[in-house]
């Protein structure tokens, strides 16, 4: 397989990733994670073994045991992925300035 096929591949991966991503929804917002700018890194390594870097909208975020759980299913859902890791984060600290402007036109904050 040439490098650009590789690239094209994990690329194409990344994409149902992130689709995957946007089917889930903090149960308080009415907007995805991803759009929410909760996630805030997604490795694949060669092996198709994933890691996501996300965050929670606080720290006592009524959903911080579940959510990163349903993440890390759904991503192990896909076919291609071996193994998905979800590691939680607070550095930086979530705002809304990280939500998409769909998210922000959505809520009613544009």
């Amino acid at each position: 397989m040439s490098e650009e096929n590789i690239a094209e591949g994990s690329a194409e991966l990344g994409e149902k990733i992130v689709r995957i991503l946007k089917t889930i929804y903090d149960p308080e917002i009415p907007v995805d994670i991803y759009e929410l700018g909760l996630i805030y890194d997604v490795l694949v390594n060669e092996d198709n073994e994933v890691k996501i870097l996300m965050t929670l909208t606080s720290p006592n975020c009524p959903v911080a045991e579940s959510l990163p759980a349903e993440v890390e299913e759904k991503v192990k859902s896909l076919d291609a992925i071996k193994d998905a890791e979800v590691e939680i984060t607070f550095d930086p600290p979530w705002t809304q300035d990280l939500m998409s402007e769909e998210a922000k036109l959505e809520l009613g904050l544009l």
